[in-house]
């Protein structure tokens, strides 16, 4: 037996443990099954999504001229027409994730083409791989949605979303808009950036290079913490939306009530506020 016979069963077993770490090879995929997608990027493919979990664009209280901004953002995609990334960020439960899918909904009635897909945030790394199968699909145009978008300490990946977003030889797909949503302007946490500062050789250029990434952003919408009279409006519209039946009175002492509970006036509070009043009272929504 020879040498190369003698090796040829180690050299197979490891060939076929390269081939199963490998990827699997990008395929065409249709997007006829849904208008909604979130790309699993183990498998290279598209999860479609038969019902997006949103709410009505006109229970979006408090944020008239963002949603106003976005909506039209999104339209001119839609119609074949230029429009810019758009990082959405600010307070929490503001409406940030909500107002995207409602804004996709609006787009998708006025074009049937325009799909949304998300990324998960630890997908990032993988963005290239999705964003090649999609531009194949064109005429089809897509929203790609990263919610609650940040980077750690330790997180480089941000470097290769930049390149993908603005600044790579390739670029952006033509039929591609990329939004995200973030509890930061920049993306990284204010003690990173400020570390940078301290500690660099040259600290503008070490700061330049971690907010950067927001600038890939043609479009910073800034969401806030929700007045008393924003928060008692999302809660009305609500209740008037699925037919709650309450006195005023009763209903804003109670909303406020529950506000002063958790801390915080926001959409999301009026929403969990909402579902608790609607199983009080017996009514589906």
């Amino acid at each position: 037996m020879s040498d190369a016979d003698a090796y040829r069963p180690l050299l197979e077993r490891i060939a076929d443990a390269l081939e199963r770490l490998s990827p699997p090879p990008l395929r065409a995929v249709s997007f006829d099954a849904a208008d909604a997608f979130i790309w699993q990027a183990e498998s290279n493919s598209f999860e479609p999504v038969p019902e997006v979990s949103g709410v009505p664009l006109k229970l979006l209280k408090g944020i008239d001229r963002t949603a106003g901004i976005l909506l039209d953002n999104t339209r001119r995609f839609a119609a074949g027409f230029p429009a810019n990334n758009a990082l959405l960020w600010g307070a929490r439960g503001m409406g940030k994730s909500s107002l995207v899918k409602a804004a996709h909904a609006d787009a998708l009635a006025i074009s049937g083409g325009l799909k949304l897909v998300e990324i998960h945030r630890e997908d990032i790394a993988s963005l290239p791989r999705c964003l090649s199968l999609l531009k194949a699909a064109a005429p089809l145009r897509f929203i790609v949605f990263c919610d609650d978008l940040s980077f750690d300490h330790d997180d480089t990946s941000y470097k290769s979303l930049k390149a993908v977003l603005d600044g790579g030889i390739e670029g952006r797909p033509k039929n591609v808009l990329f939004y995200a949503t973030s509890n930061r302007r920049h993306l990284m946490p204010r003690d990173m950036i400020d570390n940078e500062r301290a500690t660099a050789i040259n600290p503008g250029e070490a700061t330049e290079e971690k907010v950067s990434l927001s600038d890939r952003f043609g479009l910073w919408l800034g969401f806030h913490n929700a007045s008393q009279d924003d928060y008692l409006a999302m809660v009305r519209a609500y209740v008037e939306y699925f037919g709650i039946k309450v006195s005023d009175a009763e209903l804003e002492r109670d909303a406020l009530e529950w506000a002063t509970t958790r801390g915080a006036r926001s959409g999301r509070v009026a929403w969990q506020y909402v579902q608790d009043l609607a199983g009080r009272n017996k009514t589906s929504i």
